[in-house]
């Protein structure tokens, strides 16, 4: 975090991993049911759910755990084409520490689902950027997540009924902004949760009708969390990936995990392969969302409203279930923005003096994808799988407006560490001619350069490279460490740094 937790916190379990020969995919008669044509079987699905398998149930870091699929055991808002963070817990769960002497099924058989999660990262620029250092960064986390049904019978309404809370400490420096980056960050636990004991992330309610096939959900919802997100993308340390995608989730209407926004969102799967999501926000016009802390939801200035829509196909293809994503969403925020460019009177604001001309809507739109090629095992994600995503941002009013990203995955089958995960990315972001013509009219004045939403630069911007491999590694149960490598070219979008390298190395215990 997206990442994430970034994220984000914060998809479909990526790296999943068979743990015993269970885990195999049930044959598809013994999920058949007989009271329909078999045509009809194929596109609304089983009506009867089969035994539930051991697989891998990764955090949002990729670590790959052996249990029982959360979005197995509880229908709703993990049944969802892709599992956490998406509708649903970020830690997975399993715990280091079992099943804490019992208190676990005895809290599950009662509808209460808790985790807690710690994660710890280390990381430092060995060569390159403004200058060589190191930071530790960190975060502390707790999700409860209440099924109504199940702790208050209190009647048919309340079946599939939740309540979803998610609460995080962080801590550490911001290694990027030490080396000359602004517009980046390559340690996936930092940024904008505040100085304080106890940032809200999520806190919502959630409702599923005609077996899941319709899902809503209202309250304090990270955006970013639902739309433009994937599987994958907070097996990256890189923040431009995990969290959601950029540049989508650094504006406004669409700040990602861990920044909230109160709102509502409403999912149809029409068939199971298919579905459509809408969703609806108020905007903070503030550097954060519900303050530092997340709490304070009554910010004066929520007037404005941003839209988000998401179309997904999720296919599974021969007898091997090599199953893709594919999905399509765009945002569109009706609040007024400052141009980056042009001022009230038509001119270059930076020397006139004058204020910037307001933009009326800020839009953005992204295509994300991602195949698996070779199956390793159970599991939507357990396998060789090829991914990438563009996303578009209006140039005018947001200082990266187009990125593009490709990334290739596996599990450590091949050399028998089936719970291990390894992943290389490329990241490539481009910034707009508004904000360059601003920054070059700045310097040939000697006026210091503006910048936008992706921070102040040391220089004039043009795009920005980042090359990221990581591999994940299983101790035990709960327990898991991961060595990261990234290489940034342009740090910042600028030549005014050398390339950076940088290596990191998580932990990650799931209590």
């Amino acid at each position: 975090m997206t990442a994430c937790l970034g994220l984000m916190l914060l998809s479909s379990n990526p790296g999943m991993a068979a743990s015993t020969a269970t885990a195999q995919i049930p044959p598809a008669t013994a999920l058949q049911d007989l009271d329909l044509p078999a045509w009809l079987r194929g596109i609304v699905g089983p009506k009867k759910q089969p035994e539930i398998p051991q697989v891998s149930n990764p955090t949002p870091y990729a670590e790959t755990q052996p249990t029982t699929p959360v979005y197995e055991a509880i229908p709703g808002f993990l049944n969802a084409a892709y599992g956490p963070p998406s509708f649903g817990p970020p830690f997975g769960t399993t715990h280091l520490l079992g099943d804490w002497g019992g208190a676990q099924p005895w809290l599950q058989k009662r509808g209460l689902y808790l985790a807690f999660d710690v994660y710890e990262d280390i990381a430092g620029n060995v060569a390159g950027g403004k200058k060589q250092d190191y930071t530790g960064t960190g975060q502390v986390a707790s999700t409860l997540d209440v099924d109504w049904d199940k702790l208050l019978h209190p009647g048919a309404w309340a079946k599939d009924f939740w309540l979803h809370l998610l609460v995080i400490n962080g801590n550490g420096r911001n290694l990027s902004r030490i080396f000359g980056d602004n517009g980046n960050q390559v340690q996936q636990i930092y940024g904008s949760r505040g100085n304080v004991i106890a940032h809200l992330v999520w806190a919502y309610f959630e409702k599923a009708w005609l077996d899941h096939r319709v899902d809503l959900s209202v309250g304090w919802i990270p955006t970013g969390a639902f739309f433009q997100n994937s599987p994958w993308v907070c097996n990256y340390m890189n923040v431009w990936l995990c969290g959601g995608e950029s540049p989508t989730k650094y504006l406004a209407g669409a700040r990602g995990w861990p920044s909230g926004n109160i709102g509502t969102v409403l999912r149809v799967m029409p068939i199971k392969q298919v579905y459509v999501m809408g969703g609806l926000f108020a905007v903070s016009p503030h550097a954060y969302n519900g303050g530092i802390s997340g709490w304070s939801w009554g910010q004066d200035g929520l007037g404005k409203l941003s839209t988000q829509v998401e179309i997904g196909w999720i296919p599974a293809f021969g007898r091997d279930h090599l199953v893709g994503h594919y999905k399509l969403g765009g945002m569109y925020d009706n609040s007024r923005y400052n141009d980056l460019y042009e001022g009230v009177n038509g001119e270059p604001w930076v020397v006139s003096g004058l204020a910037p001309r307001k933009q009326s809507g800020q839009t953005s739109v992204w295509v994300i994808t991602d195949q698996m090629l070779v199956r390793r095992g159970a599991g939507d994600m357990n396998g060789l799988i090829l991914g990438g995503y563009y996303a578009y941002a209006s140039g005018q009013t947001s200082q990266v407006n187009h990125t593009l990203v490709a990334v290739l995955m596996d599990t450590g089958a091949l050399w028998h560490r089936p719970l291990d995960s390894v992943g290389i990315a490329v990241l490539w972001a481009s910034f707009s001619r508004s904000a360059i013509r601003s920054q070059e009219l700045a310097a040939s004045h000697g006026l210091a350069l503006p910048g936008g939403n992706f921070g102040v630069p040391y220089g004039i911007q043009g795009h920005e490279t980042i090359y990221e491999a990581y591999y994940g590694v299983h101790i035990l149960d709960g327990l898991s460490i991961k060595p990261d490598f990234q290489y940034v070219n342009h740090v910042g979008g600028t030549t005014v740094f050398k390339d950076a390298v940088v290596l990191s190395t998580a932990l990650n215990v799931a209590f």
